[in-house]
């Protein structure tokens, strides 16, 4: 199998960026594509705080971080990502923005590149068949934040082939990740497991069980999580929440999935959390203050 040496990475927002940060730092060349230049610029200096962080603590050296920043460059067309050997979407969680990226991609691609895309919840087998590649085409769901967390979910669409799952399972491994392979349902295992929890925690709230303090106060010192639930989906984003649910709730068919209607109500709003400002907490001030 032919190695993986240059990557390309779709999407320089909040995954993006972590993916970035993470191939680059294992000393892949990555060329970081988005359709605003002041996106990238952001993703970088993100990139170098982080570095500096990693730099602090003593888990790289200065070399090491002049080197990965170095071999980040700026891809100002999908054309740009012509001589990727691995191509990584990273686009907002929303099926139809992310096969019209890979429409427009699929014509730049020399015939062996390989597509991956980061999606946390949506079909790889129906976003594969928007390609000219399906067999191709697999899924890398990094967890957030991309730099820290040390999973890597893998899953294959139905035409995913072996080589393509090879390769791509061993240049994973290259980043110092762990892999869990998953089979192609809707969000996969860690989402269908998190995502369902952090509903029935607004749920919770709707329901005025409890406060969003009391709810994640609870569940931080009650069930040893390191960030309560509310916290959490703050810390994913809202609208990401809810995308999640909503594919659990369409692709099983089954009730317990239904998004709760405040999580709803906050989308609508344009609270989704840290990204926004506010969220189930309002981090507009020194500290962040529950909402409700």
């Amino acid at each position: 199998m032919e190695p993986i040496r240059k990557v390309g990475i779709i999407g320089a927002g909040q995954m993006g960026s972590g993916i970035a940060h993470v191939v680059a730092l294992s000393g892949y060349d990555v060329a970081l594509h988005d359709v605003a230049k002041e996106k990238i610029d952001a993703a970088i200096a993100t990139i170098d705080k982080n570095l500096t962080r990693q730099v602090a603590s003593g888990k790289i050296s200065e070399d090491e971080k002049k080197k990965a920043l170095a071999r980040i460059s700026y891809a100002e067309t999908l054309q740009a990502l012509a001589d990727a050997d691995l191509v990584v979407e990273a686009a907002t969680e929303d099926e139809t923005v992310k096969r019209k990226i890979f429409v427009a991609l699929c014509p730049y691609l020399k015939p062996d590149a390989i597509i991956g895309t980061n999606t946390s919840s949506i079909s790889i087998t129906r976003l594969a068949a928007a390609t000219d590649r399906p067999e191709r085409f697999i899924g890398l769901h990094f967890m957030n934040p991309a730099p820290v967390m040390e999973l890597v979910e893998m899953i294959r669409g139905i035409a995913t082939d072996d080589v393509t799952f090879g390769r791509t399972k061993s240049f994973v491994e290259t980043l110092h990740k762990t892999v869990a392979v998953s089979e192609d349902f809707p969000a996969f295992m860690v989402n269908r497991i998190l995502l369902p929890m952090i509903n029935e925690a607004v749920y919770t709230l709707y329901e005025g069980v409890g406060t969003v303090d009391a709810i994640d106060t609870a569940m931080r010192l009650g069930a040893h999580h390191p960030m309560g639930p509310l916290q959490l989906a703050d810390f994913i984003g809202l609208d990401t929440c809810l995308s999640i649910m909503q594919v659990l709730y369409e692709g099983l068919a089954d009730s317990k999935y239904r998004p709760c209607p405040l999580l709803v109500k906050y989308v609508e709003a344009g609270w989704l959390g840290r990204k926004t400002k506010r969220g189930f907490y309002d981090y507009r001030g020194e500290k962040p203050m529950p909402t409700r």
